[in-house]
């Protein structure tokens, strides 16, 4: 299988944007990360002689030096007067040494070195071998000299090891200011008594720059140029410099050419790189072309003050004595060599070096092996059966259960494969590495062309049609006889797991800055993972290693870098760093359920000697993946990967942790590489961008002030009068929003300067002050301070309070004061501060007497509050909203950003969503905005009323609920998606035009935006918004018939549409209680401040009143009591229908604003005022009054009676009455039966199969073959002839009865 795939064409990919870049004949290839020259193509070069391209200032003092070099030799006695001049002429003419090195040392440095050779020799005539070996090195501040003995074209891993130390020392911490460049030759002699050893010289020399701080965007060499260059540099050598450089500012990457040498088989290859993205490359270089047997007669390394690193190395064969069969003619090694620079490039110092220093591995081998290593560490089991045991024994879907087993997890995880061991057990078995090798190989290496590849067949092509290469089941049986333990098997087995689980990889890619690999999870435990992942990307470079994690296949979330103190930390980071990945996207995961997104992460850890590398390790860990999403446009440079995913992938990332002033240039770089999707790739982008900034516009804040304001309202509170706590202040994002919003009696705020408290309250106006400048509470004006306050910053010591109390310590106090429970509060909202800053251990100090000292807990921080710490105080009678909850503002916003990024092409784009570089917004924009802060206000509002109403009725704690609720929408959305509604086109269309904003259809049009938004990102908002809206209604342990309810409103909504007048239309609409342009939305034409929300759009309004009239919330459960009275009294009311657009059973709320969101109006049905005679409006086309027995089935399963009175006739048939003509009202096993026999629908009463209620939707939306799509209800007429044959001719209406709004049959 793996060999078909990897010679197999791959897949059409659906993304109707990026089908048409592809098929155009006239696209040229798209800026890559990496410049590599194609031979015979346009950048390849001959240079015209072998000169090496410097030419050294002659040092006119020479002859001079030379004499008083002599003259100190012979007053030291040493050396032989006899060999003096013998030595010191060899020194200064025969090693090749230029000009440069005498006129920079002194005499004194030189006698030293020339001492130093001559005792070199005499030592060896003492040694046994006879063996010449010469070790010199001298430091200085602003210059080092190193020489050494070398064998041509062999790396030696013991010794002084002069590269790596050049690396450490000089080269890897260079910067614009503070640079080295470096100059290293072979001697054209060799050595006395060695016929293969000769020197090797080094020489580092500190740069200086005419002009250290140009752009970094600069190319002119007289500018950037360092001085000793610009002298030495031949006209030649400073036009390729110049070429590379201009590519090298405009690449992340490293720019690889290579020239030929006129009438010489000597190659000069030239690499650039930025400054600091490859550490240890000088070093790693050596290696590489030692193994395909080449040699340097000299390398340069030089620094230009714009960032850019240029190597020049002058490559040639070994001489015939030392050249061996295995080695490969220089015209196909160099290729090799070239495309390797990118491997190297990504991890020059990998950890099985020594393997491909001595030639047992190749380079190819030893980085696979550094990636399976770093593999390994992360998902080797180590938790035992005891874990196992445990975790069978709790719930994992309990959210207290799995925060324990998480907990557990980090305990049991004990340092039996630590890192250094997996390593030790990896270095034993290199012929088994080479196995394991070739199989990856096998499935993933692409020879383009075969033999008539550009790059020649290549040593991993050639190796391929050689070698043998074993299937998975051979390797299984190598491993377990060629290890040595148990423990050496589990290590070797990851191999194979690793090999099974990558699904492509930029591995083979010939440009590429770092390694990535998307890997299949399945192969994570269950037990330890009980949620399965969707997708996964490993990335791996010198600088750090990281993780994308995501739960669905359109899923979005943070990009977050990791660093670490000291390498205790580094190694904790390391152990923890997947599962906290897996955590984090878990919790975005139950965040995301408004949404079409579900969850994902990404982590990115620093390594622990690469702190300081936080953009460097973004832009390889960005680029690299972006490897793995865009289709390659370019042979020779992006080759074809192997895909065995076989579907086309979009991610959608936002800022994180030390990643917030790094999206604008991940953003630019998705479209400078020519990703379709560019636009939508990174939310929090700049406006410049078309970013919607979190913090300018609230938007997190917005969500958490919802679920403050809902207490409020449910507890008719004065927000005047209401103590609040916050930790977080009015310099950040969340807090000073938070300020800006509110109206509370602010007692007390924490933030990173300290805590300031007033029990008679902060002042408000100095508080606005703060929280607009952004400033700490360190800023605040103590002069505004009662008698009773204080403030007490981080830095005090020994402070006392008003109340007498010494402060000794101002961090500590910091620390733990929303732990002291004192100023008295009643509402507490984190909106910053350290995760889990109340756990199970502190919890206790917020609870006295078994009550919770603190009323109202709205957490806006993430993971402020551990969940088992949320169950405590809630059981002690704190009313508490968890942060998956109340902090989803910010994914909303974004989830918005993504959506008109994907709906506009480029030009509309830029038009409408990019704010002007004078900071002039697109008229468009601000109005998105403004309907954006709506949505996060709805859909806030919905989750507090389904959370709410929840716990009234089953009496579970609102965390937990938080949790279910999240866990339900999401079931039931993956189920929608993959269920036969999508098909249907109509009902398709209808949901979108609900679910998408106003704006967007307005603007561009949903014929538009479905031609131009990927389908799975559709299926997304299509899954998402039917879920979200049904068990916000409904709850999480609804019925079927619940459903089936739902979804009659939106099929009366979709009939209406079709085939309902508009005047008739807009007369329902009058008679529901208001007309609405669209039919529905409500909240999309509302502009006036009283805001009006309705049923039409997504039944909100009926949760939104769940709480509003003591009937609405049983309303929402088939109790109806708020009609009875209508019933009893036999009101008109009673029978006129409700059209689609009000709330079930009549259910509607009008609320002006915040500020009266205790004072709500609730209309239960239209009294006799509003309509006086049904019959004017309706026809002959209305109700029939039923009985208070039958009220409950009606109420139920209807809106516009229809299900209801279908459920009666299959049942029952029509019976005669006196007054109603209505039948009596089955039991609840009669409606499960008929509901059943009739839409294949289960037995109500418990929670929702998603499965089964999915399978059962293709018919749940068609109509009943006995009604016609038109019908409504049945008429006075049909009612007063009954007939057994109900089921065919029930309602069927006259061609003359004018019909109301059509409703939906099920």
């Amino acid at each position: 299988m793996a060999a078909g795939a990897a010679s197999s064409s791959p897949p059409p990919l659906p993304n109707k944007l990026l089908e048409q870049i592809i098929r155009n004949p006239g696209r040229a290839p798209s800026p890559q990360p990496v410049h590599l020259s194609l031979p015979n193509g346009s950048h390849h070069r001959v240079l015209p002689d072998q000169s090496p391209g410097y030419v050294a200032p002659k040092f006119e003092g020479k002859e001079k030096q030379m004499e008083q070099v002599m003259d100190h030799l012979e007053q030291i006695g040493f050396i032989p007067p006899e060999f003096i001049e013998t030595e010191t002429s060899w020194f200064y003419d025969d090693l090749g040494i230029d000009d440069m090195y005498f006129q920079t040392e002194t005499v004194d440095a030189i006698v030293n070195h020339v001492l130093s050779l001559y005792a070199a020799k005499v030592a060896a005539y003492a040694r046994e071998d006879k063996r010449l070996e010469i070790r010199l090195d001298k430091e200085a501040a602003d210059h080092a000299v190193c020489i050494d003995t070398s064998r041509p074209g062999v790396s030696v891993a013991d010794g002084p090891r002069y590269e790596q130390r050049i690396d450490e020392k000089y080269l890897n911490p260079s910067t614009p200011s503070n640079s080295y460049r470096v100059e290293t030759f072979r001697s054209a002699g060799k050595l006395p008594g060695d016929s293969e050893q000769q020197l090797r010289c080094y020489f580092v020399y500190k740069c200086k720059f005419a002009e250290p701080h140009p752009r970094q965007d600069e190319t002119d060499l007289d500018v950037i140029g360092e001085d000793t260059f610009l002298q030495k540099a031949t006209a030649n050598t400073k036009d390729i410099y110049g070429d590379i450089i201009r590519n090298a500012v405009t690449r992340t990457g490293p720019v690889i050419e290579m020239f030929e040498i006129e009438g010489s088989r000597e190659k000069r290859l030239v690499v650039a790189y930025r400054q600091g993205s490859a550490m240890g490359m000088f070093g790693a270089l050596s290696d590489l072309y030692h193994y395909y047997g080449l040699t340097s007669s000299r390398k340069y390394v030089e620094q230009f003050s714009n960032g850019i690193t240029v190597m020049s190395l002058y490559l040639r064969p070994l001489p015939p004595s030392l050249a061996t069969a295995r080695h490969p003619p220089i015209e196909a090694s160099i290729h090799q060599i070239m495309k390797e620079v990118s491997l190297l490039y990504c991890i020059p110092q990998n950890k099985f070096r020594t393997h491909f220093a001595s030639g047992r591995l190749s380079l190819q081998e030893t980085i696979y092996a550094h990636c399976v290593w770093v593999f390994v560490g992360h998902f080797l089991n180590r938790l035992g059966s005891e874990y196992t045991s445990l975790s069978s024994m709790l719930d994992p879907s309990n959210s207290v259960h799995a925060e324990i087993l998480a907990k557990i997890k980090r305990r049991l995880r004990t340092e039996t494969f630590t890192a250094d061991y997996i390593m030790e057990i990896i270095h034993q078995y290199p012929e088994m590495i080479r196995s394991l090798y070739l199989a990856f190989a096998n499935t993933h290496y692409v020879q383009t062309r075969g033999e008539q590849d550009d790059f020649l067949p290549t040593l991993s092509y050639l190796r391929l049609k050689v070698a043998k290469i074993m299937n998975d089941e051979e390797l299984k049986m190598l491993i377990g006889k060629g290890t040595a333990n148990e423990h050496h098997e589990i290590v070797m087995t990851a191999f194979r797991i690793f090999n099974a689980a990558v699904l492509k990889t930029n591995f083979y890619t010939p440009t590429k800055v770092a390694l990535s690999f998307r890997l299949d999870p399945g192969f994570l435990p269950q037990v330890e993972y009980p949620q399965p992942l969707y997708g996964m990307f490993l990335v791996i470079s010198s600088e750090f290693r990281g993780f994308h994690l995501r739960f669905r296949d359109i899923s979005r979330g943070g990009i977050r870098i990791v660093r670490s103190r000291n390498r205790e930390t580094y190694s904790i980071n390391a152990r923890s760093l997947f599962d906290e990945n897996y955590n984090l996207a878990n919790t975005q995961q139950r965040k995301n359920k408004d949404i079409p997104e579900g969850g994902s992460k990404g982590v990115i850890l620093l390594d622990v000697h690469h702190q300081d590398k936080t953009r460097v390790a973004f832009e390889k860990y960005i680029d690299s993946i972006l490897d793995l999403l865009l289709p390659p446009l370019s042979p020779g440079i992006k080759d074809p990967i192997v895909d065995l995913h076989g579907q086309p992938e979009i991610l959608f990332m936002g800022p994180d942790e030390n990643t917030a002033d790094l999206v604008d240039w991940a953003t630019e770089h998705a479209r400078a590489r020519g990703a379709p999707w560019w636009k939508s790739f990174f939310t929090g982008k700049s406006p410049r961008l078309g970013g919607i900034p979190h913090d300018k516009y609230g938007m997190t804040t917005l969500s958490v002030r919802e679920f403050v304001l809902g207490i409020y309202r449910k507890l008719h509170l004065n927000p005047a009068n209401v103590r609040k706590l916050q930790t977080g202040g009015p310099d950040g994002d969340l807090g000073s929003n938070e300020i800006l919003l509110g109206n509370e009696k602010y007692v007390s705020i924490v933030d990173g300067a300290g805590v300031v408290v007033d029990p008679n309250g902060l002042d408000h106006d100095e508080l606005l002050r703060l929280a607009r400048k952004r400033v700490m509470i360190s800023e605040y004006d103590l002069s505004k301070l009662s008698p009773e306050g204080y403030r007490v910053l981080v830095e005090d010591s020994d402070v006392q309070l008003p109340t007498g109390e010494v402060v000794h310590n101002g961090m500590i106090f910091r620390n733990t004061f929303h732990l002291r429970g004192h100023p008295k509060y009643d509402v507490f909202v984190p909106c910053g501060g350290r995760p889990e800053s109340i756990d199970l251990g502190t919890v206790g100090k917020l609870i006295s007497d078994g009550k919770s000292v603190v009323p109202y807990i709205v957490e806006g921080a993430n993971l402020f509050i551990t969940q088992d710490a949320k169950l405590r105080l809630e059981k002690a009678g704190a009313i508490l909203f968890k942060d998956a909850s109340a902090n989803k503002g910010g994914v909303t916003s974004s989830s918005l950003e993504v959506l008109a990024s994907l709906s506009f092409d480029d030009a509309g784009f830029e038009e409408n969503m990019c704010v002007r570089a004078d900071g002039t917004e697109p008229e468009f924009y601000t109005q998105y905005v403004r309907e954006v802060q709506e949505t996060i206000r709805k859909n806030a509002r919905l989750e507090f009323e389904a959370i709410w109403r929840e716990h009234q009725q089953t009496g579970l704690p609102r965390s937990t609920l938080s949790d279910t609720l999240s866990v339900a929408i999401t079931s039931l959305d993956e189920e929608l998606q993959k269920s036969d509604l999508w098909q249907k086109e109509d009902f398709r269309r209808s949901v979108l035009t609900d679910a998408l904003p106003n704006l967007l259809l307005e603007q561009i049009g949903l014929d538009l935006i479905l031609e131009r938004v990927p389908d799975n990102y559709l299926r997304s908002i299509f899954g998402s918004f039917l879920a979200s809206r049904f068990v916000y209604e409904y709850g999480n342990n609804s019925t079927h018939f619940a459903f089936f309810d739902f979804m009659s409103k939106r099929m009366s909504k979709l009939y209406n549409r079709q085939s309902s007048p508009e005047p008739e239309s807009r007369l329902l609409a009058s008679v529901s209680g208001g007309i609405d342009d669209d039919d529905d939305d409500s909240g999309k034409n509302a502009t006036a401040p009283q805001q009006t929300v309705t049923s039409s759009q997504d039944a909100d309004a009926s949760v939104v009143a769940a709480d509003s009239h003591p009937d609405a919330g049983a309303a929402q459960h088939g109790s109806s009591d708020g009609l009875a009275q209508a019933f009893k009294t036999g009101s008109p009311a009673a029978t006129v229908d409700v059209a689609p657009s009000s709330q079930p059973n009549g259910v509607r709320l009008e609320q002006s604003g915040e500020a009266a969101a205790g004072s709500t109006s609730v209309n239960a049905g239209h009294d006799a005022s509003t309509v006086s005679d049904p019959a004017e409006h309706f026809g002959s086309s209305v109700h029939v009054t039923p009985s208070l027995d039958e009220k409950s089935i009606l109420d139920q399963h209807t809106v516009n009676g229809l299900n209801g009175h279908v459920l009666l006739a299959k049942l029952n048939g029509v019976k005669d009455h006196p007054q109603n003509n209505v039948p009596r009202g089955p039991t609840d096993s009669e409606i499960a039966n008929a509901g059943e026999a009739e839409y294949g629908l289960g037995t109500p009463g418990g929670g929702t199969d998603m499965s089964a209620l999915a399978s059962s939707l293709d018919d749940a939306v068609r109509p009943p073959r006995h009604m016609s799509p038109l019908s409504h209800h049945p008429t006075q007429e049909v009612a007063e002839k009954p007939t057994a044959k109900a089921d065919e001719s029930l309602f069927s209406l006259p061609s003359s009865t004018p019909t109301t709004r059509p409703s939906a049959s099920a």
